[in-house]
C-alpha cells in the first residue's frame, strides 16, 4: 500500500498556510501539516499565523485545500502544561480544516499529570473528529518511546507521532518500535541528520535538519519498522527553504520518493 506523502509546515514556516498549501500541492504532496498555534513560548518562528476559528485566513486555507485536493494530515499544537487545558480553539480550527491529527506538546514536568491531561485532550477532541498524538523528544518531558506508548495506550484513543530525528536522539530501539501496537502509530515525520548528536539538540530540531538521504540516519530501517499504511511527512526546516520555498518543496518531494523506493 502506497503511503500518503505530506509536507510539514515547519519545513517552510515563513509561508502563510494558504500559500504553503499551494506550494505543497505544486510539489506533488497529497497532504500538509499546519501550525495553527505556537509549539513553544514566542520565539523566532514560534508566532502563529492568524488561524483562529472564524478568521479569514482559516477560511482561505480551507478553500485552498479544496481547490488543490490537498488534505490536512495534522495541525500543531496543543501545549500540555500544568493548569487548565486550553484546547477548544485549536480543535475547532482543526475540525474545520478536516485534520486527522493534532500534535500535543509535552511541557508538564509531572508525567502522571501530563498523562491525565492527554487523556482529557483525547476526550475533548472526539466530538471534533480529530485524534491527538504525543511525540517523544530528548529535550521534553516525554523522552522515550516507552513513555509515549504508555501515555497513548492509556488515553482512550490517542496515538503517537514518530519523528526520525527524535527516534535517533532518544535512542529508541527499532526492534521495540516494530513491536508497538500499529493502531497507536499516527504518522511519521521524516528528515535526515548525522548519527552523532550536536551540542544543541533544540537548534538542530528547529533549524538543522537535512533532507532524507542527505545524512546518516537509518531511514530504510525506520520505515521497515512502521506499518505500511502510516503516512509520512517531510519536516526539514533548512536555510534553502527560506531562500526558495517552492524549489525546496520540490527537492523535498524527490528526496522522499527516493527514500520510499528503498523501503523494505
Amino acid at each position: 500500500m502506497a503511503r500518503m506523502k505530506g509536507l510539514e509546515h515547519l519545513t517552510l514556516l515563513g509561508l502563510a498556510p494558504p500559500e504553503f498549501v499551494s506550494v505543497a500541492a505544486a510539489a506533488g504532496f497529497a497532504a500538509v501539516g499546519l501550525r495553527i498555534a505556537p509549539v513553544a513560548p514566542p520565539v523566532a518562528g514560534g508566532e502563529p499565523w492568524p488561524m483562529s476559528p472564524g478568521s479569514p485566513m482559516l477560511a482561505q486555507t480551507v478553500r485552498r485545500c479544496a481547490d488543490t485536493g490537498v488534505e490536512v494530515l495534522d495541525v500543531e499544537a496543543i501545549r500540555l502544561r500544568p493548569g487548565a487545558l486550553d484546547c477548544e480553539p485549536v480543535l475547532e480550527a482543526a475540525a474545520e480544516l478536516g485534520a486527522r491529527y493534532v500534535n500535543a506538546v509535552c511541557e508538564d514536568p509531572d508525567l502522571g499529570r501530563l498523562s491525565d491531561r492527554f487523556g482529557e485532550l483525547v476526550r475533548s477532541a472526539k466530538p471534533y473528529g480529530v485524534r491527538p498524538v504525543i511525540e517523544f523528544m530528548a529535550y521534553r518531558r516525554v523522552r522515550s518511546l516507552g513513555d509515549a506508548v504508555a501515555i497513548a495506550a492509556g488515553s482512550g484513543g490517542g496515538g503517537i507521532l514518530l519523528d526520525a530525528l527524535h527516534v535517533r536522539r532518544c535512542g529508541a530501539d527499532l526492534g521495540e518500535l516494530a513491536g508497538v501496537d500499529p493502531g497507536l502509530v499516527g504518522y511519521l515525520q521524516l528528515c535526515d541528520a548525522p548519527l552523532a548528536p550536536p551540542a544543541d539538540q533544540v537548534a538542530e530540531a528547529r533549524t538543522g535538519r537535512l533532507l532524507p538521504g542527505h545524512g546518516e540516519l537509518p531511514l530504510a530501517d525506520l520505515l521497515a519498522a512502521v506499518p505500511g499504511d502510516v503516512p509520512v511527512a517531510i519536516e526539514v526546516p533548512h536555510p534553502d527553504g527560506r531562500r526558495d520555498p517552492a524549489g525546496f518543496a520540490v527537492r523535498a518531494r524527490r528526496a522522499l520518493d527516493l527514500v520510499l523506493t528503498k523501503e523494505r
